[in-house]
């Protein structure tokens, strides 16, 4: 490893890794220490504060379920030829700089190409608060553009078609939404009531 930072013990570590110094297949031998990881999408658009481009790059984040030293990361890492170990202060914080979620000035990369291995999860990792919002106000707009009353057919379609509100919808959502949905459709039928009494 060529730099360590900080001492003593904790949970979470990350290092570098470059393609061309790692071994082949190196992510099925992360996989084979059976230490909850994420791995981001490869970074091949990243700038020096000179303005030249850096070396293609993964970072690692491994989470381990009780504390370790530095010395006990560095054998995970030792594996796959990482650079580096770097204690993590925020779980939430570095697995959301794997894809610079945080720092618009920097090249952005997908959410959907960070690869989770030994039961990690990177949407939960991940979420905000303010994420529960934005899902719930993108499906209120969704349930109206689409006309839709029935909560069965929209927990369906989400479960099909959009991960993020499905957990949304079994986390926390489902209270407000099936409100939504019942005070739509009385709405609706007042309208059609009225409709019929002018005719």
């Amino acid at each position: 490893m060529s730099k360590t930072y900080g001492q003593g013990r904790t949970r979470n570590f990350a290092c570098v890794v470059y393609e061309e110094s790692a071994p082949a297949f190196w992510q099925g031998l992360l996989a084979e220490q059976a230490v909850p990881a994420f791995i981001s999408p490869l970074h091949d658009r990243d700038i020096n504060p000179t303005g030249e481009p850096k070396k293609p790059h993964y970072h690692v984040m491994i989470m381990f379920e009780s504390t370790k030293t530095i010395a006990q990361a560095e054998e995970v890492f030792s594996v796959i030829n990482g650079v580096g170990c770097e204690k993590i202060n925020s779980t939430r914080g570095y697995a959301r700089y794997l894809v610079h979620a945080d720092n618009p000035e920097k090249a952005q990369y997908s959410p959907s190409e960070v690869i989770s291995l030994c039961g990690a999860d990177y949407v939960q990792a991940t979420s905000l608060q303010s994420d529960k919002y934005v899902a719930i106000r993108e499906m209120l707009e969704f349930i109206d553009e689409n006309n839709i009353f029935s909560y069965a057919k929209f927990l369906s379609y989400c479960a099909a078609n959009r991960e993020d509100w499905f957990r949304s919808l079994c986390d926390s959502s489902t209270y407000v939404i099936k409100e939504y949905l019942k005070s739509r459709k009385w709405d609706y039928d007042e309208e059609q009531r009225r409709t019929s009494e002018i005719r």
